[in-house]
């Protein structure tokens, strides 16, 4: 019953405290926004992390690959 009260008084709080948070307002655009069209950001581009993320996923599936034979073999 403890555990319960314990459980039921922690989802409380943790739903009063969602309910009081609230997100902030948006910044203002910067003052020559729309003067000629809309401004848009910088150009960060993604090719670096995109080409981390291909070779952990081939590295992950050459690990799931080495580990299927080695457990056929055995």
């Amino acid at each position: 019953m403890k555990k319960q009260i314990t459980t039921f008084l922690l989802f409380l709080l943790i739903g009063i405290i969602a309910q009081q948070l609230q997100a902030s307002s948006s910044p203002p655009p910067p003052p020559d926004h729309g003067s000629s069209g809309n401004l848009f950001g910088g150009g960060a581009s993604i090719g670096s992390g995109l080409a981390i993320l291909l070779a952990m996923a081939l590295g992950y599936a050459a690990n799931k690959i080495y580990r299927n034979r080695k457990k056929d073999i055995a």
